[in-house]
């Protein structure tokens, strides 16, 4: 979340100075948790509210140059109208020593926040769980103090902009925040590694001294070699995949994060570890291990096919580059034959010469000359019945599959097999 980005021109410990920002007509101000909290502090502490409209209006046309931010202080130039130039300052109250060792003793104490802070990534919770601490993040009545070449003793339009444009930046990076409170985020993130370090070496228990192994004579260790215990018998496989956590709680959701969708890969993660276990549990995996590795686009089939909703399906459609009636097509063919049916449906590819000349004495055989379906070749493995919605697909196992046509496009019509005249069968048996 606070990697460096593009508009970032320059960035040391003590200050970072971000471009000006295009024109934000048409939306929000702040798409992200601390953005917006960052407005809602603002708007709920302002003393004057006419100030904070003509301001957002200054600041929504893009009248806020660049914005550099300071511990204790932000600056920028905002434009007026007529092109008048001001320079706007918004001083904010940094915390003090004993207050960043309360935030960061809170920080150390809670694994979640410590965690998502030294990857970088600011968690909303971090805010109340500061404020329980005694350390206030976000400003409040009287924080803001704003200067402004304007000669306004309170807030302007001005240094009201330049607080709006703060939202859009800390969409960008929540860091900001941190640094505007005094501290940069490499200080702070080295700060926290020490503390974590010192909290994780006093709290461990005392190991006792090592002590060499006298270890065991080759000979000896082979003539036991039958005298060992056998290994205990595997669990018994579970009756059904375990039910995944429920997200449906009092808080909402990060800015950006469907908890439905997440609900529901959980939910297919242990369905799929629950097959991936009965598959490793049974006789003929001893003999010869399955292992299957699913690109994305046939993961999304497999996802897809689990029926997960259209607004999901949307996303997996959209994620792969497939539109919903190439993804209904791609389910479809998953439920027929998982990832074999979809290559045979999405891939083309060309068999050996061999496989074709079997086939066709297979399908010479099965009709009586005057009823034989006349095929012609339609792409690499892929006959099409002459006058018939009808199609066989050759798989890269050997198998044919059965396809017909539905509203112009070829669909999988049922499951393959190793005969092509009985696959074919099945296919005109569709659409007769």
């Amino acid at each position: 979340m606070s990697g460096a980005d593009e508009r970032d021109h320059g960035r040391d410990d003590n200050e970072r100075t971000f471009a000006a920002l295009p024109p934000a007509r048409g939306r929000g101000f702040a798409q992200t948790w601390w953005g917006q909290a960052w407005l809602k502090a603002l708007e709920d502490t302002a003393l004057d509210g006419e100030q904070l409209k003509r301001g957002r209006r200054q600041a929504r046309e893009g009248a806020v140059g660049a914005v550099s931010v300071r511990p204790g202080r932000i600056t920028a130039v905002v434009r007026d109208r007529d092109g008048t130039a001001q320079r706007s300052d918004v001083l904010l109250q940094e915390l003090s020593e004993a207050e960043w060792d309360g935030f960061l003793d809170m920080a150390v104490d809670r694994a979640g926040h410590i965690a998502a802070l030294l990857d970088r990534e600011m968690p909303p919770h971090l805010v109340e769980d500061a404020a329980a601490a005694g350390v206030e993040l976000l400003p409040g009545i009287g924080d803001l103090e704003p200067e402004c070449t304007c000669g306004a003793w309170d807030q302007c339009l001005h240094t009201a902009a330049l607080c709006y444009e703060v939202a859009r930046l800390l969409d960008q990076d929540p860091f900001v925040l941190l640094l505007m409170r005094g501290r940069s985020e490499h200080r702070l993130l080295g700060e926290l590694q020490i503390r974590s370090v010192a909290r994780a070496t006093a709290t461990a228990p005392k190991s006792e001294p090592a002590r060499t192994p006298e270890g065991v004579r080759a000979d000896e260790a082979f003539a036991a070699r039958d005298t060992l215990p056998t290994l205990p018998a595997p669990p018994p496989l579970p009756d059904e995949p375990g039910l995944p956590p429920a997200l449906d709680t009092e808080t909402p959701p990060a800015p950006g994060l469907d908890a439905a969708a997440l609900e529901f890969l959980a939910a297919q993660a242990a369905a799929r570890a629950h097959l991936m276990l009965a598959d490793a549990l049974s006789p003929a995996h001893q003999q010869q291990p399955s292992e299957v590795v699913l690109t994305e686009a046939a993961d999304a089939a497999r996802l897809a096919a689990a029926a997960p909703g259209p607004t999901i399906a949307g996303r997996l459609a959209t994620g792969t580059g497939r539109g919903r009636a190439e993804l209904d097509l791609a389910v479809r063919a998953w439920h027929f034959g998982g990832a074999t049916a979809l290559a045979a449906l999405e891939e083309e590819w060309l068999p050996e010469p061999e496989l074709l000349a079997r086939a066709r004495t297979a399908l010479a055989e099965a009709w009586e000359e005057t009823e034989r379906p006349q095929l012609r070749p339609l792409g690499s493995g892929r006959w099409t019945v002459v006058g018939a919605d009808a199609q066989l697909r050759l798989g890269r196992d050997g198998r044919w599959w059965p396809y017909r046509k539905e509203r112009g496009r070829w669909a999988p019509a049922g499951p393959a097999d190793h005969d092509p005249a009985a696959a074919l069968a099945g296919a005109l048996a569709e659409t007769g």
